[in-house]
């Protein structure tokens, strides 16, 4: 995507940006350039970037590969992955040459969690030893978190704004207003690869106990009520500061 406009400068005698001083500045900006500006704004070193490899994980990823390619990707591995997932991980790991940085649970809660099958009936608990708890300590590390959430996937993120805090970090979401139909747009003038499974049905792919064929997410914890996995809800008032 080609820069179409001046970007702002942040003003250099602010140690600290609000989050509505962020979505103002940065509302305007189209997505790519928002991936460029937030480097104006926060240090490398301080910026947080997760990645499922799911079925519209390779946007962003090549999105960050193309205007940031040293920024570490940080794939929580539940064990629970499709094959395929991981296929598709290595895949795009080679045609973007991301630097990839694994995360995995605690051994022991792990094993639990599989000799129970939590999933079946403690679904959010399975999500937060798995997912949840492993990247704590590294959200601690960092002030701001990459996100490629989009509003259209469901209710929760379509009220979600560019920049929203989550606790002590900010979570950073430069495609969610988006529609589907840019999202598509964009994909196929990228040309990006597909997850091996969208050809199967799958909208969307999480662990391969909780993930059924479906469109968009009506096929991730089918049945329980339950539409995210617990690393992106919990937003706190908006107007925390980020040093």
């Amino acid at each position: 995507m080609t820069t179409t406009q001046a970007l702002p400068a942040p003003d250099l005698d602010v140690e600290e940006y609000s989050v509505d001083y962020l979505n103002e500045v940065f509302g305007p900006l189209n997505f790519e350039e928002r991936i460029q500006r937030l480097y104006d704004f926060f240090e490398e070193k301080d910026v947080l970037m997760t990645s499922s490899f799911g079925a519209s994980a390779a946007f962003m990823l090549r999105l960050v590969s193309d205007n940031r390619p040293n920024q570490p990707i940080h794939f929580i591995d539940t064990t629970y992955h499709f094959p395929e997932t991981i296929a598709y991980k290595e895949e795009l790991t080679k045609l973007y040459n991301l630097n990839v940085v694994e995360v995995l649970p605690d051994p022991t809660q792990n094993a639990l969690t599989r000799d129970e099958e939590w999933w079946k009936d403690h679904p959010k608990m399975c999500c937060s030893i798995n997912k949840v708890v492993p990247l704590d300590p590294i959200k601690a590390d960092h002030k701001v978190w990459i996100s490629g959430l989009m509003s259209y996937q469901t209710d929760f993120r379509s009220h979600l704004r560019i920049f929203e805090q989550q606790g002590d970090i900010i979570k950073f979401h430069p495609l969610i207003d988006l529609s589907e139909g840019d999202y598509l747009y964009w994909s196929s003038l990228y040309k990006l690869p597909k997850h091996p499974l969208e050809s199967q049905g799958y909208g969307s792919i999480g662990c391969t106990h909780c993930t059924q064929k479906g469109k968009g997410r009506e096929g991730r914890w089918a049945g329980t009520g339950k539409t995210e996995c617990g690393l992106h809800p919990g937003f706190f008032v908006n107007k925390q500061k980020a040093s």
